[in-house]
This record gives structure tokens, C-alpha cells and sequence, in this order.
């Protein structure tokens, strides 16, 4: 830290020597008054400023300067602001519910108010003692909205973080770096939070039971419009979605209509939120909805099925293993600028086995790994015999069988992005919490092997190879992320049975996606 002070101190030198700080509302001076630096404070976390100056945002060492001018913070009493914008599915409950688990863990109080509609704060103080009152230690600020809104407010310097139910899109991602925010889509500028899904629901009393992601996406642009045409009564289809700007709908045009090459048909009915949503939905036996999983209500969730038969419904051990093929992961992102200790200390406490315990009474889908035995997972085994063909199909059926049978299936598991070798946003964070994990020494004493599947298209021997490079790829990239400890402790290995436990049908895109995926068998 000297080092990085010393050489900043040696730019800014360079840059001020001659420079009069001009009329802004903070100049910050070394201790000696040899140098000074004038700008807009545009953020004090209690140990550095953020300085907008005529060079551009400058982040400097507060215990090096003084700090002068109408905008100083106070150093004696510091409070730690944090803004928080974006999905209103995360903000309402989610996040509201870690921050009161955060301060109960710390020792600290936390008072909601209401602003508006729209706006709250958490205050949160150390309680009174003795004569001493309290005192507000840090002010969390909601803007609760859409995932739009967040990014917008992000990129306005509006907000600090942003709730998301989708991933950032490239357009975003391109302002962000053009303002000085980061690759938002790094490993450590993104955070799942929990977990949920886009479940398609209908009236209980609508006889269709399940549905292809295709014909999904067929629905949803117009193409199908009767409930004939999917086995249901000869009636038209009354489509309902979230509003244009919430990400869940967001997440169905950009992962269910666009890799099918379909626009969203015009005549769709729009809710402000999943409770309307699904009520709807279920008072009409000829409509059909994409919900949150969350909040599905009264309305029946309908599988998501494929020509061969197979079918996988949402429920939480599929969403957590990431088996339901259109999890949505609840994600908060972070730019890459410092937050206060008290923030830094927040997102750190997301990721513990308290917070993961509030995440389920919440009524979302937590990310602390389970482990679930062979003989617990009958549709997975049915799929491997019914795919096992002659003589190879059962020698790697039987292997498959007596290698994981004495294992525990963890439900961490590790898919990629759609034609790439990098892990998607999902996975990438369930690399930081088996790391997490095996830090802790949860798993010290015990075996631990990456299990490398495949899809069914080529050769057999081919994919067999395919899924062992992803094995090691991920065992690899969970070894990299553990940092505060040895793996000595923890016996590591990869394997791989390629295409003989398929998830979903090969004849599709979104089947042979959750067919590719790595899993963690512990013993």
C-alpha cells in the first residue's frame, strides 16, 4: 500500500506541480503541503476519497492528504453510505432480509424508512451503552425499480451496486468500461446472490402438464397461438409476461426467443410484478405466463419436456444444480470502484452459511452445496440406461454406476456459456463458494472428484474426451480460487462418463446445453 500511495503521490506531482487548485468543493493536501489536488469528492469510504479532477477519477489514500473544503466528509463520525438499484424481485425481500441477518451478526440495529414508493433506507447504528448513545455506523439506500433502472442508475453514478435477474448485455457492458466501471462481467465484478427460474405456469385447470422450450418460444412469438396445437382445447393462447424493463422478462427474450431467431409477439399482457402476474394466470384457463419461481402462487408449472420423452421440472434441488435449463440467477454486480468497509463487510457475509439460511426463509433458492445420493436421482439414472447401446454403452453404464455409487452428489454444479469454453455467470460464482467451502474445511478428509458430462452429437469417444478437458478445467479454476488455505487436506480428481447420463434431449440446443456440464461427487 506504501508503495502504491508513493507512486500515485509521484503522478500526482507530476500532473499539479504549477496547478492551483481551482474553486471545486474539496482540495485534498499532503501532509508536508508540498502537493494538493482539487476536484468534486465524489465518494469517502472512511480510509480513501474519490475525486472527479480535470485528469479524470482519481481514488486517493486519505491517511496521506488533508482534506479541505465545503465537501470533506467528517472523519470523526463517519457513516458508510451504500446505493443499491435495480430488480424489484431482489429488492423488496431479498436483499432487505440479508442486511437485518448482516447488522443481527455485527452487533448493529437496523431501522427501515420509507421515502417513497420507490426508495427506502436501512439506518444502521451501534445501540446505546452505558451513556454513550447510539450511533449510526452506515445508510443503505434502496432504489427499488427494474434491472434496467440499475444499470441506468449505475452508469450515471447513481448507484454502487445493481440487483439484476439477468446477466449485463454487451451494450451495457461497453458503457460501463467507456466510464471507468470495470469488465462487469469478471468473476469479481458479479455476484449470485440466490437462485431462481423461469417457470411457465397456466391455470390448474388447463390440462397441459408440459412444454419444449421451443414450442415455448413459438407461443411467445405468435407462431402457436391454440392450445390445440399443444394438446390442450381448441382455444386461443393468451400470453402474459412481466413488464418490458424487469429482467425476468428480459431473460425470456434474450435466452428463449432470441437463440430461436422469434420476436415477442405484440399482443402480450404486461404485469408490474409476479403476483399479478400468476394470479392472472391462473383465474384464466386459456392463459399462459413466465414467472419467477419464487412467486408462482396458485398457478400450475408446467415441465419442460423434449421429443425423447425426457422432462425436467423447476423445483429447488434442479434450479440449485442448474439441471432446469432456464435458471435465473439473481445477481448483484459491483463496479470496479472501493465501497466503504461496512459494504465490503456486507458482500462478504452474502456468501456465508447464515446469509445462505436467510436466502431459503426467504423463499428463494440458496447456494450452500448439498449432497444427494445416486439412488436419490431415479429420472437421471432411467435417462443413463435408457441411452446405454450394446456392449460399450453398458461397460460405461456399469462404470458410471460403480464409480459414483459409494459418492454423494454435491448440488454445486458447472455448466458453460452456449459454444464457448468459459464457465457461465452462474457456474462462476459457484467456483467462489465450493472454494468458500473447502476453505472453511468443510470437505477436509474427503475425496473429491469432477465429473465431466457431455451431450450425445458425434462420436462417443470424442465427447468422452470433451467432457474430461472440462473436469479439469473447473477443478483447475476452483483450485486458483482457493486462497486462504492448503488443499492438502482435500483428495482431488477427475473423471468423466462423457454422454451416458443425459439431463435433456439431444435435439435441441437448450438440451445439449444441460447436457454439458461438470459435476462434484464427494466420498
Amino acid at each position: 500500500m506504501r508503495h502504491l500511495r508513493a507512486v500515485l503521490w509521484a503522478a500526482l506531482f507530476l500532473a499539479f506541480t504549477g496547478a492551483s487548485a481551482s474553486a471545486d468543493d474539496v482540495t485534498l493536501r499532503s501532509r508536508d503541503g508540498a502537493i494538493e489536488l482539487s476536484g468534486t469528492l465524489l465518494g469517502f469510504d472512511g480510509e480513501f476519497y474519490r475525486v472527479e479532477t480535470r485528469y479524470g477519477e482519481l481514488t486517493v489514500d486519505g491517511s496521506g492528504v488533508l482534506c479541505e473544503g465545503p465537501g470533506c466528509p467528517s472523519l470523526t463520525d463517519y457513516v458508510a453510505e451504500l446505493s443499491i438499484s435495480g430488480s424489484s424481485t431482489i429488492g423488496e425481500v431479498l436483499i432487505p432480509a440479508l442486511v437485518e441477518g448482516f447488522a443481527l451478526q455485527n452487533g448493529l440495529t437496523a431501522e427501515r424508512l420509507k421515502d417513497d414508493e420507490t426508495h427506502f433506507t436501512y439506518v444502521l447504528s451501534q445501540p446505546a451503552t452505558g451513556t454513550d448513545p447510539a450511533t449510526v455506523v452506515g445508510r443503505f439506500r434502496f432504489r427499488v425499480s427494474s434491472t434496467d433502472e440499475g444499470f441506468a442508475d449505475l452508469l450515471a453514478d447513481e448507484a454502487d451496486l445493481v440487483m439484476a435477474l439477468r446477466e449485463i448485455r454487451p451494450g451495457e457492458l461497453a458503457l460501463a468500461r467507456e466510464v471507468g466501471l470495470g469488465e462487469l462481467d469478471d468473476v469479481n465484478r458479479s455476484r449470485v446472490l440466490a437462485l431462481d427460474a423461469m417457470t411457465v405456469i397456466v391455470s390448474p385447470t388447463n390440462p397441459v402438464s408440459a412444454l419444449s422450450v421451443s414450442d415455448l418460444a413459438r407461443v411467445l412469438s405468435g407462431e402457436i397461438a391454440n392450445w390445440r396445437t399443444l394438446g390442450g382445447p381448441d382455444a386461443p393462447i393468451s400470453v402474459h409476461l412481466r413488464d418490458a424493463q424487469s429482467g425476468i422478462a428480459q431473460a425470456v427474450e434474450d435466452r428463449v426467443l432470441r437463440p430461436a431467431r422469434l420476436a415477442l409477439m405484440e399482443s402480450v399482457t404486461r404485469h408490474a410484478d409476479n403476483a399479478s402476474l400468476s394470479r392472472a394466470v391462473a383465474r384464466d384457463q386459456l392463459a399462459i405466463g413466465v414467472a419467477s419461481f419464487s412467486e408462482i402462487g396458485n398457478s400450475k408449472a408446467l415441465a419442460l419436456s423434449g421429443p425423447c420423452g425426457f422432462q425436467l421440472r423447476a423445483n429447488r434441488l434442479t434450479i440449485k444444480t442448474e439441471d432446469y435449463p432456464l435458471t435465473a440467477p439473481m445477481f448483484l454486480y459491483i463496479p470496479a470502484r472501493r465501497l466503504p468497509k461496512l459494504a465490503r463487510e456486507f458482500l462478504t457475509y452474502t456468501r456465508t452459511g447464515p446469509a445462505q439460511i436467510i436466502t431459503r426463509r426467504a423463499g428463494f433458492v440458496d447456494q450452500a452445496p448439498e449432497e444427494i445420493a445416486l439412488n436419490a436421482q431415479g429420472d437421471r439414472v432411467a435417462n443413463a440406461v435408457a441411452v446405454a447401446e450394446g456392449d460399450p454403452g453398458l461397460d460405461a453404464l456399469k462404470r458410471m454406476v460403480e464409480t459414483l455409487s459409494p459418492r454423494r452428489r454435491l448440488s454445486t454444479s458447472f455448466r458453460f456459456e452456449p459454444g464457448a469454453a468459459r464457465l457461465d455467470a452462474q457456474s462462476r460464482s459457484n467456483v467462489q463458494h465450493l472454494a468458500g467451502a473447502m476453505e472453511a474445511g468443510i470437505y477436509d478428509g474427503r475425496d473429491m472428484v469432477f465429473v465431466g458430462f457431455s451431450d450425445g452429437v458425434g462420436p462417443a469417444e470424442g465427447n468422452q474426451r470433451i467432457a474430461l478437458q472440462r473436469a479439469q478445467a473447473v477443478k483447475q479454476a476452483v483450485e486458483a480460487a482457493v486462497e486462504a488455505s492448503s488443499l492438502s487436506q482435500v483428495r482431488l480428481s477427475t473423471d468423466a462418463f462423457g454422454e451416458a447420463m443425459p439431463m435433456a434431449c439431444d435435439d435441441t440446443r437448450w438440451g445439449r446445453q444441460v447436457n454439458r456440464r461438470v459435476e462434484v461427487w464427494v466420498r
